[in-house]
């Protein structure tokens, strides 16, 4: 009883406490915060602002340079994706620019919220300095403001994501409290009541901890602060994509040129020697040229860039099919000796009908024997070959995809893969004709590992039995 009597108490006391610190949080937050404070959106805002520092990284000097010198020379990208520099950088452009309309858009629906009549208008003054250069607001940046910019957001995003870590937290407390409250089993008071003083003692560090997160992160901070800092980036990042890669020559005159990437390199007559130069990537997109007089807005123009060709995986919605198909191929290929007949068969079921009538073409005639080492040998280095340009589109495709996906969106792309890296727009025809030839040699040296395991087993089971007659 007398337990029972210092519970109830206890629950009183932790109950008046719980209201005392709402009380005091409402009378003192009230002067700190505005009425238009993010508050719970700021995780939403520090998303936005972790895929913009991303994307303004992605066009650092060393990250563009390394797009012309090794992304688009990649000998798979070169075999069944194109060999065109300017078709290929052209949808590298395109996917920066398709990446950065969508964080526009959620910039813009959040501006709807700002007081600030300039920022609420922030999607037609985005497609207008997209489409004509126009910044009447000056929200372009220069270089070393938005490195400064890039600081402070880098700072929020920490704050915040460290805010949403000690606010889950602060909940495990919490139900800690309540569950040893609701507790039954038989304990010694003392201990009990430590416990219990412990865990409202640690509930009150973490209050104050997550109180000065909060006036550190973007909790506290104004929809328009926060909206201004995202639309300055979003305008100073497209002045930057335009002028890294030379799209047309109505990007501001007042952005410096030391945005310029001082390191992009041109291929020299010879494909393996790259010169050093200073100067955008490339002067235009092919399409690009070819509506320079289109009434067509920019974004419009680039979306058509990343819209497949009806000869490529991408426009039959193959891509991520055949690279998953690829990643299972080179796992058997790595242990043929592994496989076994039920893997054989759930591989084969993942063929579409193209390759395994041209499969069927292929292995008309072979003989039922793979008994030749030599003949196993060549396979193995042809399969590897293969492999080493073919496989690692098949990865980057998965990647690339897996960053995108719905459990993924609200997180920073953990890679640089570009789209052009992947069987996004690799040639159809192509494609399957080096999946068929994997499949072929694959048979080979399938059937080649199962006659020599089979060989040595009716070997040791003869040896053995000689062994017993005598």
């Amino acid at each position: 009883m007398a337990l029972e009597t210092w519970l109830i108490k206890v629950k009183k006391t932790i109950s008046h406490s719980f209201d005392s610190v709402l009380t005091t949080q409402h009378v003192t937050k009230k002067p700190i915060i505005k009425k238009s404070s993010v508050g719970v959106m700021a995780f939403e805002f520090a998303s936005l602002m972790s895929k913009l520092l991303h994307l303004w990284q992605s066009l650092a000097e060393r990250n563009i340079a390394r797009i012309r010198n090794e992304s688009v020379w990649l000998e798979g990208v070169r075999k069944i994706v194109s060999n065109d520099d300017a078709f290929l950088l052209g949808v590298a452009c395109a996917e920066m620019v398709g990446n950065l309309k969508l964080l526009a858009e959620s910039v813009s629906r959040i501006s709807k919220r700002c007081e600030d009549s300039n920022l609420r208008e922030f999607d037609c003054l985005f497609d207008e300095f997209a489409n004509t250069g126009r910044d009447p607001y000056n929200w372009l940046l220069s270089l070393k403001d938005m490195e400064a910019k890039n600081k402070k957001m880098d700072r929020y995003v920490t704050a915040t994501a460290t805010l949403h870590k000690e606010m889950d937290e602060l909940i495990v407390l919490e139900n800690g409290l309540k569950k040893l409250l609701r507790s039954t089993k038989d304990h010694d008071a003392a201990i009990k009541e430590q416990k219990i003083i412990d865990l409202q003692q640690k509930l009150i560090w973490q209050r104050q901890e997550i109180k000065y997160l909060k006036e550190k992160s973007l909790w506290c901070r104004s929809f328009d602060t926060v909206t201004s800092l995202l639309a300055r980036s979003v305008f100073t990042i497209l002045a930057r994509i335009k002028l890294v890669f030379g799209l047309g020559h109505g990007y501001p005159t007042s952005l410096p040129r030391s945005l310029s990437a001082s390191a992009m390199v041109y291929p020299s007559e010879n494909p393996n020697i790259c010169t050093f130069v200073s100067g955008p990537l490339m002067k235009d997109p092919p399409q690009l040229q070819e509506n320079r007089s289109s009434t067509h807005g920019f974004f419009e123009l680039n979306s058509k860039i990343l819209k497949p060709p009806s000869t490529t995986l991408g426009a039959a919605a193959l891509a991520l099919h055949y690279s998953n198909l690829i990643v299972v191929m080179e796992k058997m290929i790595r242990s043929p000796q592994l496989v076994g007949v039920d893997a054989r068969d759930d591989l084969y079921s993942m063929l579409p009908n193209s390759i395994r009538f041209a499969l069927r073409a292929r292995l008309k005639g072979v003989g039922f024997s793979a008994s030749d080492p030599a003949l196993a040998a060549e396979w193995r280095e042809a399969l590897h070959k293969i492999l080493g340009w073919l496989s690692p589109l098949a990865h980057n495709m998965i990647k690339w995809q897996s960053e995108r996906s719905f459990e993924q969106k609200n997180l920073v792309p953990k890679t640089n893969v570009l789209l052009l890296q992947t069987l996004y727009f690799a040639n159809q025809e192509k494609t399957e004709a080096a999946i068929t030839e994997l499949l072929v040699g694959l048979n080979y040296i399938w059937r080649f590992e199962r006659e020599m395991n089979a060989k040595v087993l009716f070997q040791s089971t003869n040896f053995n039995g000689f062994l017993n007659s005598n």
